[in-house]
């Protein structure tokens, strides 16, 4: 079983920056692809980045790419999306999302954070 808390959500004007974390509860010899995904008003969850056990592999949505950068620190449970150059469009809840693979959600989840870009 993994437990997944989202902190970093908040308010930025468009051309912005925000970090979003989440913290991870595993079992220790977890291997677990983590992951972001986010759901605007009206729309579908969608897949917006994920990193692997070993920080190796990265996946991107194309929307993203060259302004987000996921990391994570194994030795805090943690895994950080940075997020540049915010849009009004990038305006979510951001889950984290643990047990996946590439771009595909794992079965676990958090409650996730909102992060609204005004324009």
């Amino acid at each position: 079983q993994v437990q997944l808390v989202e902190s970093g959500g908040g308010l930025v004007q468009a051309g912005g920056s925000l970090r979003v974390s989440c913290v991870a509860s595993a079992p220790t010899d977890s291997r677990y692809v983590l992951g972001w995904f986010r759901q605007a008003p009206g729309k579908e969850r969608e897949f917006v980045a994920a990193i692997s056990w070993t920080g190796s592999s990265t996946y991107y949505a194309d929307s993203v790419k060259g302004r987000f950068t996921i990391s994570r620190d194994n030795a805090k449970n943690t895994v950080v999306l940075q997020m540049n150059s915010l849009k009004p469009e990038d305006t979510a809840v951001y889950y984290c999302n643990a047990g996946g693979l590439g771009t595909m959600s794992g079965d676990y989840w958090g409650k996730g954070t909102l992060v609204t870009v005004s324009s």
